[in-house]
């Protein structure tokens, strides 16, 4: 495709100096390539696409969709379309690419399930199609042509999901992938928001499968006949009652659909559903039995997401080792390029088994891309990469077999290692020989959560304020190098810790964004101008400290006490102040800001406005004498959501980045999950007694789990004795007896219940707000608390 037959398709005010072929398109410079074949698409969102023109350009795009084509008029050797809506235009770009393919396409919607589902129907499918699928979970309004648009003639079958999140958006993403073959997963309580009703979710929802020939649905749900009733004829059911078009039965590892029978390591309901959506399609769609069976070897209950994961020897593990394939690839690469905290990279890549390409011609083309997010080495693994070794011109090691890699495994030290391979090579194994050696209990932490939650705040801010992230205390307890990295990866202005050294800390792993430290020792203040640290500074003797030392240069921030009394400068200062800094016009003073001290609380907002009132005084008499006007910012997170009159030039984000919304008026999503495995059931006679002081009585024979989880890690003393509850297998079963340091009993008297069994502390159920009830504390309490021995995992999508 040309440049110029983009203006073919979108119409609209072009200057094309120099047109030539275009094979990507990009709307973020984070995930821009080296190639100059690529189109970056201006997207008008909370952060305007159009403010990073100049950091594209600068990056070698010459290929612009754009809404303002004032920016780019005295721009030399670019070429530009200009257009009333780039969303819109490159979902047009998609709908005319889709067109020219005339092959089955799925479309996968519903509430959950739906990338689980895309990827296992994809592993099916492959075994006997070259498969195209959106990478992870795009299925946005943005994230489906980006897909669309990665189609190519030796594709054979498309699998696309599709997510909605408001009224009328269905109808642009029907049109885009104009699917042949549908999938409803389920209809639940997800992205409601945007919806008045359940039935008008539902109806959007169905509007994908307008065209479709068949439509898969599970028939024992309380939405089928709802589903039947718009799609009529084309629906094709399942069920695990007669009655459907195929009966279903899930028993002992095997899944029975109809006359057929598979085996599989999926045993827990929520993925059988999904697996069984998946079989049923692929079944229809013409795979053999065998075919199936086959690819069926490869599916376990794994996590369809990449897991950053410690490793050996200061090490971090970016853990894909499900699935491998071309954009997946290069969607992992991208992630693994951003992040600052580690100087060297390493790729332990499989073989691409399904890519339909020349392996010559593709494994240069991996070449280049990891050349291109400069990656620093390469193992292979498999005999076709091992074959095309000669096509790597970086650091590169290949291995035959994973056998032969485990056997002579290279050493790795203080290395971001990202793991992506086909299920064939079971690297999960290398995973893990690679990881530390674990406790029993990890902590994973979604950081597709907090970029969800990261942007419900965003949305209630002008694109003029900024926004401070705060990230002491570990981050809220959820690690603070990778939830910064993360932070700084997603664009936010500033970083906030409690002290010097968790600032040091981000210095030296590469976090360049702003950092003010709220509670800096004197002492300290020799550290701000070597690390370009901001100090909150609160009184006059502590600001007299900071003048007195040799990096009075920094950048500070004065705190004013308007009623929290804790640190701050109280209004009889002031003076004082003013006559310090009219002395001292060499200070920087980069923001004044206090701290409200009931924002969430309606009984307080007279409180609330005579801080804001008493802070904008004060603020006004230092800016006079400044002759400037520094940043202010007041708000917290509940701050930034009740008080929009408050938001000044900057907000302060904290808890609420984890899902703690004091308020309720947010539609936030849980960050962290606790989770831990049951070590030993064992079993107790009627009468007998549990743990220290023998305070835990079964008052009939029972199995008692013993979990590696105790107050040291953060599960408190008064979790026991019943006060609290785990999940295992989707249900809740009490503590039994007191909390010890390291472990927990748990009356489960289940026989579902093994050792080895994954064991939810918090999570949705039971939520983290739930267990902090019982302690008569908040839930920055519990997470604060949650031992360093405790192993965190990062997920992404």
């Amino acid at each position: 495709m040309l440049f110029s037959d983009l203006q073919d398709v979108l119409g609209g005010n072009a200057r094309i100096k120099k047109d030539g072929k275009i094979t990507r398109f990009c709307t973020d410079t984070r995930s821009l390539g080296a190639t100059s074949q690529q189109v970056f698409v201006a997207i008008k969102a909370k952060r305007d696409g159009h403010l990073f023109i100049s950091e594209a350009i600068a990056r070698g795009v010459r290929y612009f969709l754009i809404q303002d084509g004032a920016l780019l008029e005295n721009r030399k050797n670019v070429n530009y379309i200009v257009v009333p809506d780039t969303i819109r235009a490159l979902q047009k770009v998609a709908q005319n690419h889709r067109e020219k393919f005339d092959i089955p396409i799925v479309g996968i919607t519903g509430s959950n399930g739906k990338t689980t589902v895309k990827e296992w129907l994809s592993v099916l499918l492959s075994e006997e199609r070259f498969v195209i699928k959106n990478p992870k979970s795009y299925n946005s309004q943005i994230g489906v042509p980006i897909s669309i648009l990665e189609m190519r003639d030796l594709h054979q079958v498309g699998v696309f999901e599709a997510g909605i999140s408001q009224r009328n958006e269905m109808e642009y993403l029907k049109k885009i992938i104009n699917p042949s073959f549908g999938i409803f997963t389920t209809l639940g309580n997800a992205h409601s928001d945007g919806f008045r009703s359940e039935n008008e979710k539902l109806k959007e929802k169905l509007v994908l499968f307008t065209d479709c020939k068949k439509v898969i649905c599970r028939k024992d749900t309380s939405y089928f006949d709802q589903v039947k009733k718009n799609l009529g004829e084309k629906v094709f059911s399942w069920s695990l009652m007669p009655g459907a078009d195929h009966y279903v039965s899930w028993e002992n590892g095997v899944i029975t659909v109809g006359p057929w029978s598979f085996k599989t390591q999926v045993l827990h309901a929520p993925n059988l559903e999904n697996l069984t959506h998946a079989i049923v399609a692929a079944l229809k769609l013409g795979i053999s039995e065998g075919a199936i069976q086959t690819a069926l070897q490869s599916i376990r209950a794994i996590p369809m997401r990449l897991e950053m994961k410690k490793g050996i020897n200061g090490s971090s593990i970016l853990d894909d080792s499900y699935n491998n394939d071309l954009q997946g690839l290069r969607v992992a690469i991208d992630y693994m390029s951003t992040n600052q905290q580690y100087r060297k990279k390493t790729l332990i890549l499989s073989d691409i088994l399904h890519s339909g390409k020349d392996d010559e011609l593709l494994y240069r083309e991996i070449n280049d891309l990891l050349l291109e997010h400069k990656i620093d080495r390469l193992i292979g693994v498999g005999p076709r990469i091992t074959q095309q070794q000669r096509a790597f011109s970086l650091s590169a090691v290949f291995f035959p077999t994973s056998e032969s890699l485990l056997e002579n495994l290279p050493s790795f030290d203080s290395e971001m290692i990202m793991v992506k391979g086909a299920r064939d090579f079971t690297l999960e194994r290398v995973v893990k020989r690679l990881e530390q050696r674990k406790h029993g209990t990890i902590l994973e932490v979604n950081l597709e959560a907090i970029q969800h939650n990261l942007s419900q705040y965003r949305s209630l801010l002008s694109h003029k304020t900024k926004m401070m992230v705060m990230v002491k205390a570990n981050a809220y307890g959820s690690g603070i190098l990778e939830v910064s990295n993360f932070l700084q990866h997603q664009r936010v202005d500033q970083l906030g810790v409690a002290y010097v050294d968790e600032a040091i800390l981000l210095r030296k792993n590469g976090i360049h964004l702003p950092i003010m430290i709220m509670n800096p020792d004197v002492e300290s203040f020799h550290s701000f101008e070597k690390y370009k640290l901001q100090a909150e500074i609160y009184s006059v003797s502590h600001l007299q400290h900071f003048l007195s030392s040799s990096t009075r240069k920094s950048a500070i921030h004065l705190k004013i006490d308007t009623g929290m009394h804790r640190l701050g400068f109280d209004e009889e200062e002031i003076p004082r102040l003013l006559e310090i800094l009219s002395l001292h016009p060499e200070l920087k003073v980069a923001g004044i800001f206090t701290h409200f001290a009931a924002s969430e609380d309606v009984s307080h907002d007279e409180f609330t406005n005579d801080q804001a009132a008493k802070f904008e005084r004060i603020y006004d008499q230092i800016s006079g004498v400044l002759g400037y006007q520094p940043d202010r910012h007041a708000c917290n997170s509940a701050g930034i959501i009740r008080w929009p009159e408050y938001h000044y030039e900057m907000v302060r984000l904290g808890i609420g980045l984890h899902a703690y919304d004091a308020t309720g008026n947010l539609h936030l999503q849980n960050t962290t999950v606790l989770k831990s495995t049951v070590s030993q059931v064992r079993k107790v006679k009627k009468g007998g007694t549990i743990g220290y002081s023998r305070s835990g009585v079964v008052s009939r024979d029972s199995l008692v789990a013993i979990l590696p989880i105790g107050y040291e890690d953060g599960f408190q003393r008064a979790f026991g004795n019943g006060k609290a509850s785990v999940m295992i297998n989707g249900s809740l079963y009490p503590t039994i007896g007191n909390v010890c340091m390291d472990m927990v009993m748990i009356d489960v008297t289940d026989p579902e219940v093994k050792e080895g069994s994954e064991v939810i502390i918090f999570g949705e159920t039971p939520a983290l707000k739930d267990l902090a009830k019982t302690a008569n504390t908040i839930p920055y309490e519990i997470l604060t608390n949650i031992s360093s021995r405790v192993k965190r995992v990062f997920v992404w999508e």
